[in-house]
């Protein structure tokens, strides 16, 4: 199996060190969500600082996914062009000063600035880290490496909930911020020794087949189906997901009259069931697609249940009792089980040297739901007064994107380029 993937690196990569750079991956993922979630806990004490009103504070948290979202189609491109090791150092190293400068934001104006400049370094993480998984491993044993490196962002939010609770209590938001984005910076230590220096520039063809543009430009993305119902069914989960990234803190403090403190902490707990989710589907995906079991329809079923447990929301944001509405918050994380096969039909649907733009093209589409999902919850609760309509809508918008994976993807391999239009 390490031969396999090999081919697919065209290098000479060893089995511990690809493992190494995926856990360095998912320790990136843990960052990258540890330092976007910081805001959403912050944010009751920012709000009052400031002074701003529900919609204000969905267009800040919106400002991050603005710029994250433009950068996707630009970093999938980069992420196929260019050499990786540097690509992606770079756009961690832009993530961690602008995460450490936004303790120093005067002002709304340059809160916003830093917001931004933050979700242009972050938006690295899932092409860079869909492609490299793509060049290490084979298609049918990429479930638990993707689940790994993704589940990372889950964690980032269990992890940074309660810590940055704690460092608000004890040092204030603003220094909370410097701390959180000063510390990060310690990763590219390791990754600079670890990840190979041409991963993703020298590719070894495979039988029979032409070996792919080691530089694809725009006019040669490969259009297809299957990349339209990715990116439909991406936008859905995404704004789901974004809903808890970015109101569940407030919702437990303004509507269940929690402490922040208390709020941080049990943030954590649907956070963490996501994130421990991820890997755990990817694996039993794979351990199934092993065993002699169809794919497409196993990974395609895995994300149908998955999807149907986010409608425990509903009755989350419902019930009086805040214990309650926790641990049914908590269930309706069980998404994450589809987290990693997402990816991998991604990667199993894309040109072998379009997984970066494909994966732009994909996340793109899902954070137009990053934007979307806090604007319109704020609409909602200022015109409401109430948490309900927005917890409502978000696992509608997540069920109806089965739809899309079920109707509008077909089998999980690449087009024939030879019957696709190209741009």
């Amino acid at each position: 199996m390490e031969t396999e993937a090999h081919r697919f690196a065209g290098l000479s990569v060893s089995n511990q060190r690809r493992w190494g750079i995926v856990w360095l991956l998912f320790a990136a993922s843990v960052i990258n969500y540890f330092d976007r979630g910081t805001i959403a806990v912050a944010l009751p004490l920012i709000s009052a600082d400031l002074r701003l009103g529900p919609e204000i504070k969905g267009a800040l948290l919106a400002s991050f996914f603005t710029s994250y979202t433009l950068m996707q189609l630009p970093m999938g491109w980069l992420a196929d062009r260019y050499n990786l090791r540097w690509v992606y150092a770079a756009a961690f190293a832009l993530w961690s000063l602008s995460q450490g400068l936004t303790g120093l934001a005067a002002g709304l104006g340059m809160l916003i600035f830093f917001r931004i400049m933050l979700g242009i370094g972050e938006s690295i993480y899932l092409p860079g880290g869909t492609k490299i998984v793509s060049l290490l491993f084979a298609p049918q044993d990429r479930g638990l490496p993707s689940g790994i490196f993704d589940c990372g962002t889950r964690a980032g939010l269990a992890l940074g909930a309660p810590l940055t609770a704690l460092l608000i209590v004890h040092y204030g938001w603003r220094k909370m911020f410097v701390i959180v984005g000063v510390a990060a910076i310690f990763w590219l230590v390791p990754w600079l020794m670890v990840f190979p220096s041409t991963l993703g520039r020298a590719k070894t063809a495979q039988p029979g087949v032409a070996p792919p543009s080691a530089r694809p430009a725009w006019r040669q993305v490969t259009f297809s189906r299957n990349l339209v119902g990715i990116c439909l069914g991406f936008f859905c989960f995404d704004y789901y997901w974004y809903l808890l990234v970015n109101w569940l803190p407030d919702y437990f403090v303004t509507a269940r009259h929690l402490t922040i403190l208390k709020a941080g902490f049990y943030s954590a707990l649907p956070y963490f069931v996501f994130g421990a989710s991820e890997p755990i589907g990817g694996w039993i995906a794979d351990r199934l697609v092993a065993s002699g079991w169809d794919e497409t329809r196993t990974r395609k079923w895995i994300i149908t249940i998955a999807f149907l447990t986010g409608l425990l929301l509903i009755p989350a944001a419902w019930v009086a009792n805040a214990t309650a509405a926790i641990w049914l918050v908590a269930g309706a994380s069980l998404v994450g089980l589809a987290t990693a096969n997402l990816i991998v039909i991604l990667q199993s649907c894309a040109p072998e040297n379009e997984v970066g733009i494909w994966t732009g093209f994909e996340n793109f589409a899902g954070n137009i739901g990053g934007i979307l999902a806090p604007i319109l919850t704020g609409f909602l609760i200022q015109k409401t007064g109430s948490y309900l309509p927005g917890f409502v809508l978000a696992p509608l918008v997540l069920v109806a994107g089965l739809l899309a994976y079920w109707l509008v993807v077909g089998e999980l391999k690449p087009p024939d380029e030879g019957r696709e239009r190209r741009a």
